[in-house]
C-alpha cells in the first residue's frame, strides 16, 4: 500500500488507445489512488503523460515494475496479458485484465460492476477479467432487465465501430474515406473495392461506404471469434450457462461507439412500460426513446459518454414475452477503460472495508 494509505495503481499499456482513455477516466473519477504507475513497451519508456494534473514518466514492462503495486490494469494484447498478468500477481498485485486471455477461465471472474459486482471477490488466480466491448455495449441494460424478468433467449446483431479493431482500424477507415471522396460510387459492383485498392487494413472488405458482416477470426461452423465472445461472455456474466444466444457481428464505417439490435425473450409476459421503468432507473443506462420526436441513440450522440444508451424499446410483434431494443455504447469508454477502472475501484474498496 502506498505511504498515503491509498493503493498504488499500475496502468499497463498506458500509451495505447485504451490506455489513453484510461488516463482520462482516472482524472475524471474520484481520487482514490496513491501512486499511479504507467507501464508500457520499451519504445515508450521515458515518455511523460498527464495523469490527474501531473506528468508521469512511463517505465518499461518488467517484473520489477510491479513491485509495490496493489492493482494493475492491463490494456495490452492477449499474448502479453497471458504472459505478464501472472507475474504481476506473483509480485503482489491484483490484475484487472482487458484482454481476452482470461475471460472464460473458470477461476477468473468476468465482471460488470452494475450487473455482478459480487463476483469480483472470487478470484483464486488474483485476476479479474473485463468483458469484450461488444458484450459491454448491451450487458448493463440486459442485466437490469434479466434481474426483473428472467432472460431465456437472446438474438443480437452488432454494428461495430472500426476502433474496435484498434488504431489500425481507425487509420484504415480514414485512408479509405480519403480515397473514395469525390468519386462516383454505388452504381457498379466493386466500385468501392476498386477505389480503395489494397487499403483494407484489418478488415476483409472495404469499410468506407460499406458494411462488413464479419468481426474477428474464423471459428467452427462459420462463426466468428467476436460472435462467440458475445455468446460466451453474456452467459458467464449473467450466470446463465445454457442461455440460447444467436449473434451476427457487423463492422460499420463509424470511428467509435458500437451499436446493437437486441431481441430478448424472458420467462413470462413483459410490457414496454415495465421495461422502460427498469431501464430509466438502472445504473449506467440512459433511456433515450421517443421515435415520434426523432429521439433514439446513435453513435454520434453517444461517443465520448459513459452510459449504455437504449432506445427503440418495443414488444416483439408476435411474442408477448420478448422485447426489441437498440443500444449504443462508446467501445473505448464503458466498452474498455471505464469498466476496467470500475472493477479496480471495487477491488480497492475491499482493502479499505
Amino acid at each position: 500500500m502506498a505511504p498515503t494509505g491509498r493503493p498504488t495503481l499500475a496502468v499497463v499499456g498506458a500509451t495505447g488507445a485504451v490506455g489513453a482513455v484510461m488516463l482520462q477516466i482516472l482524472s475524471q473519477r474520484a481520487d482514490i489512488w496513491g501512486e499511479i504507475r504507467l507501464i508500457a513497451s520499451p519504445r515508450s519508456v521515458g515518455r511523460k503523460l498527464a495523469v490527474r494534473g501531473a506528468e508521469v514518466e512511463v517505465v518499461g514492462l518488467s517484473e520489477e515494475a510491479f513491485d509495490g503495486v496493489d492493482i494493475a490494469l492491463f490494456d495490452v494484447p492477449d499474448e502479453v496479458a497471458a504472459a505478464w498478468a501472472p507475474i504481476a500477481v506473483a509480485r503482489g498485485a491484483v490484475v484487472v485484465d482487458n484482454s481476452a486471455a482470461f475471460r472464460l477461465d473458470p477461476e477468473v471472474p468476468l465482471v460488470v460492476p452494475e450487473v455482478n459486482p459480487h463476483a469480483v471477490r472470487m478470484r483464486p488466480r488474483g485476476i479479474v477479467a473485463n468483458p469484450n466491448c461488444t458484450t459491454l455495449t448491451m450487458i448493463v441494460a440486459l442485466g437490469a432487465l434479466h434481474a426483473e424478468f428472467g432472460l431465456r433467449e437472446l438474438v443480437v446483431s452488432s454494428y461495430q465501430a472500426v476502433s474496435g479493431a484498434g488504431q489500425a482500424g481507425v487509420d484504415t477507415l480514414r485512408a479509405q474515406m480519403s480515397l473514395v471522396a469525390g468519386t462516383e460510387l454505388g452504381t457498379k459492383p466493386g466500385d468501392v473495392r476498386r477505389a480503395v485498392g489494397e487499403q483494407t487494413g484489418p478488415f476483409p472488405e472495404p469499410v468506407a461506404l460499406n458494411v462488413v458482416p464479419w468481426a474477428g477470426s474464423l471459428r467452427e461452423d462459420g462463426w466468428s471469434s467476436e460472435e462467440m465472445k458475445v455468446r460466451d461472455e453474456a452467459r458467464k456474466i449473467l450466470g446463465l450457462p445454457q442461455l440460447p444466444v444467436a449473434v451476427t457481428c457487423v463492422r460499420v464505417p463509424v470511428v467509435t461507439t458500437h451499436s446493437l439490435t437486441v431481441h430478448a425473450r424472458f420467462q413470462g409476459e413483459v410490457t414496454v412500460d415495465g421495461a422502460r421503468e427498469i431501464l430509466a432507473t438502472a445504473p449506467g443506462v440512459v433511456l433515450y426513446d421517443d421515435p415520434e420526436a426523432g429521439e433514439f441513440p446513435t453513435p454520434a450522440d453517444v461517443v465520448g459518454t459513459d452510459p449504455t444508451w437504449v432506445g427503440r424499446v418495443r414488444r416483439a410483434l408476435d411474442d408477448p414475452t420478448a422485447l426489441e431494443l437498440f443500444v449504443c455504447g462508446d467501445n473505448l469508454r464503458k466498452g474498455a477503460a471505464l469498466n476496467t477502472a470500475q472493477i479496480a475501484e471495487l477491488v480497492a474498496a475491499e482493502r479499505t472495508a
